[in-house]
């Protein structure tokens, strides 16, 4: 039997969807009720301020945190019981806060790792990993799609903060997804280092529905396609930049005067 065809809104194919995505930790509602729909195409941006309940949102529905209520859709097919691997296998690849590589493996040994993950073979239990040509192959490509084809051989600890952001994200790739969560990927980078991030995201914008959680709004403003605003747990917006940006509620909640 064949896996459902991602469902389509508005003639948009929608990868990724929640609808009622709830979490209460006893009388605690970290994310409340919010449902959202997440595009080939677009870069979906989710902001608010720290305790808005952005990272709980992402972390549910990369199947890291169980959902209190709702439900979490994975090109087309309910995935809401699945576990965080099961979802990873199933097409989702996301990023952290903090980089979470090995620091004292090669930039292609990271990706290498990160593509054998996602498609084991135990069967092939005779054969050294570090020779799987599957899993090389993938990783060459993840790397150099990232912009680290000329630092393959270099430990990934050597590699500086927007090189490391880079890698986290080659190692995302190299997993074949077709949906990426990315946990504020531009966090502590310099203006080089954000522009060259943005370039990569605008490059894998067609292929994949990237859901973006950043603080830096000026980014925001520039990538995003669509943005999601988040109050205590709850969307408060959800809209294309230019009428988040112009909102009333918004400006009050949380842009001020920017």
């Amino acid at each position: 039997m064949s896996p459902p065809e991602p469902a389509r809104a508005g003639g948009a194919e929608v990868l990724l969807r929640c609808s009622g995505l709830t979490r209460r930790w006893g009388g605690l509602v970290a994310v409340d009720d919010v449902s959202l729909a997440f595009e080939r195409g677009q870069v979906h941006a989710v902001i608010g301020t720290n305790g808005a309940g952005k990272s709980t949102l992402i972390n549910m529905l990369a199947g890291e945190i169980e959902a209190s209520a709702g439900r979490v859709e994975l090109m087309g097919q309910d995935v809401t019981r699945w576990s965080q691997p099961r979802r990873a296998r199933g097409g989702l690849g996301r990023s952290y806060q903090r980089t979470n590589i090995y620091p004292s493996f090669t930039v292609l040994e990271n990706c290498r790792l990160a593509a054998q993950a996602a498609t084991p073979r135990p069967w092939h239990w005779w054969q050294p990993a570090a020779r799987c040509q599957a899993s090389l192959a993938a990783a060459h490509a993840a790397a150099r799609r990232a912009g680290l084809e000329g630092v393959l051989g270099r430990p990934a600890g050597l590699l500086s903060h927007g090189g490391k952001r880079q890698l986290e994200i080659a190692m995302c790739l190299a997993t074949a997804p077709q949906v990426l969560l990315l946990d504020e990927p531009l966090a502590g980078m310099g203006a080089e280092e954000t522009e060259r991030m943005l370039e990569l995201l605008a490059e894998l914008r067609p292929g994949h529905a990237i859901l973006l959680v950043e603080h830096d709004m000026d980014a925001v403003f520039r990538i995003a396609d669509r943005i999601t605003v988040m109050v205590n747990g709850s969307v408060i917006a959800s809209d294309a930049p230019q009428a988040v940006r112009a909102s009333a509620e918004v400006q009050a909640a949380y842009l001020g005067g920017h």
